[in-house]
């Protein structure tokens, strides 16, 4: 499995949680590896585990960012990549513009071309918020 495969099983599962708040991402990851057979490695599970760990904080930084918009206004999946992106900006090694383009890509992906757009704008402020507060 590549890490592009496990980023997209980790968001699908992220997506599936902000439908399933009383769920607890270890009950949502083992009826979905069970159930529906959804493979995913270490990786993915990281990633999942990481970002369910830390709601609050990520939508923190998510919604300081969306600019004139409410998090209502926001699809469910652009908000899944960019709870997923917020969690690799913050506590992964991974380039900040690669964790940003993979989540552009998701929404691509899964949403539209004019979420992709908007949502990379909200990344890239959030990025700038992280190199600062990293700083």
């Amino acid at each position: 499995m590549t890490r592009r495969e496990a980023r997209e099983a980790a968001f699908c599962l992220v997506f599936e949680k902000s439908f399933k708040g009383d769920d607890s991402g270890e009950t949502l990851l083992a009826n979905a590896t069970e159930a529906r057979e959804l493979k995913i490695n270490e990786f993915g599970k990281g990633l999942f585990e990481g970002t369910v760990e830390r709601f609050e904080e990520l939508d923190s930084y998510i919604d300081e960012a969306l600019i004139s918009w409410k998090k209502d206004r926001v699809s469910r999946v652009a908000y899944a990549a960019m709870r997923l992106c917020t969690y690799e900006l913050l506590y992964s090694e991974i380039d900040s513009e690669i964790a940003i383009n993979e989540a552009i890509e998701l929404i691509k992906k899964f949403d539209s071309p004019e979420a992709a757009s908007y949502a990379n704008g909200v990344l890239a402020t959030v990025n700038k918020k992280i190199k600062t507060v990293k700083e």
